[in-house]
């Protein structure tokens, strides 16, 4: 029973993590990442944070367990030492990724943020599958897949997504955005992930289903709150499409029902709008990253100001050298 436990243990924790990652790359409609570094924030969750929040969970536990005992060090780390360890080292990519010329907004930090969570939750989750398969109870196991599926890996998707819409909702703003997006984005996670432990510490200690109940109730909500605002992230996404293609249609540089339809994502699927001998999904790529350049050219620092100058020149032309392909068909 524990070797089919153990290998149902690797299916269950690695299957449903890739759905949702596959999920969220998706959601990102108008830009999405490139698959090599939204797969590399996976892995750096999966792997990089993972050993460092052990380092860091053993580390602060010594003391711990000196004063307060086995039992209470360990109550005391899930609501305290884990999110103050965890948070961090799952997000400590994001500030690599956030100075890529691939990060433009809070969108892409909910993204990358969640693709670092997801990797987390999958290691994690791997472990205590197969902590619970090596004891052979079948019932606990099937309990604990479906709590931290459903719920703990999701908590630590949505927390680290926070902490990156933070940061991509300051990312082309000044410095005072930046810094209040520290403690805004790893206030907000630390304290999502600390009231999920909290409350299953307190269900435990005082032996009471009320608190894991709320639990179970309490984290749809924030769900669906930052579901709603990653939805308005992609509005203000589809705003700078629309804003910028503006002006490429105003110079006379792109069609009028073109700029329409890569600013809609029902509108850019259809292949109508596409002139003969264009291929859609490159076009759609050229000028959906010209007009992010322009957006990130108009609010980027000296140093970088120039590099994203150059991309937009070679973007147009891009651009340009793909509609003459339909006059020369």
């Amino acid at each position: 029973m524990s070797i089919v436990l153990s290998l149902l243990s690797v299916f269950c924790a690695t299957v449903p993590m890739l759905t949702f990652l596959g999920i969220v790359w998706w959601m990102d409609r108008h830009d999405r990442e490139p698959l090599w570094l939204f797969g590399l924030t996976f892995l750096w969750g999966a792997i990089g944070s993972v050993f460092l929040a052990l380092m860091g969970n053993e580390l602060l536990m010594l003391p711990l367990g000196w004063v307060l005992g086995a039992d209470g060090a360990d109550q005391y780390a899930a609501v305290v030492i884990a999110p103050l360890v965890e948070e961090p080292t799952k997000a400590l990519i994001l500030f690599a990724v956030m100075f890529s010329r691939h990060f433009d907004n809070a969108s892409d930090g909910f993204v990358y943020g969640a693709a670092a969570g997801l990797g987390f939750g999958m290691t994690e989750n791997f472990l205590y599958f197969l902590n619970l398969a090596s004891t052979g109870d079948m019932m606990a196991w099937m309990q604990t897949v479906v709590i931290r599926t459903l719920f703990s890996a999701v908590m630590h998707a949505c927390a680290t997504s926070w902490v990156g819409a933070a940061l991509g909702f300051a990312r082309f703003r000044g410095w005072g955005w930046k810094l209040l997006a520290l403690p805004v984005g790893f206030g907000g996670a630390m304290g999502m992930h600390a009231l999920w432990n909290g409350l299953l510490t307190a269900g435990e200690v005082l032996g009471s289903g009320l608190y894991v109940t709320a639990n179970f109730a309490i984290l749809p909500l924030e769900f669906l709150t930052l579901f709603g605002i990653f939805q308005l992230a992609l509005w203000e996404e589809r705003a700078t499409l629309r804003r910028e293609l503006a002006d490429e249609v105003q110079q006379g540089l792109l069609p009028l029902p073109h700029a329409r339809a890569i600013a809609s994502y029902f509108q850019r699927s259809n292949p109508r709008w596409v002139p003969p001998g264009v291929p859609q999904w490159p076009y759609i790529r050229a000028v959906t990253t010209l007009a992010m350049r322009k957006h990130q050219c108009r609010n980027a620092s000296r140093r970088a100001y120039r590099f994203y100058t150059d991309e937009v020149l070679r973007l147009r032309r891009e651009v340009q050298g793909l509609l003459k392909l339909a006059k020369a068909s």
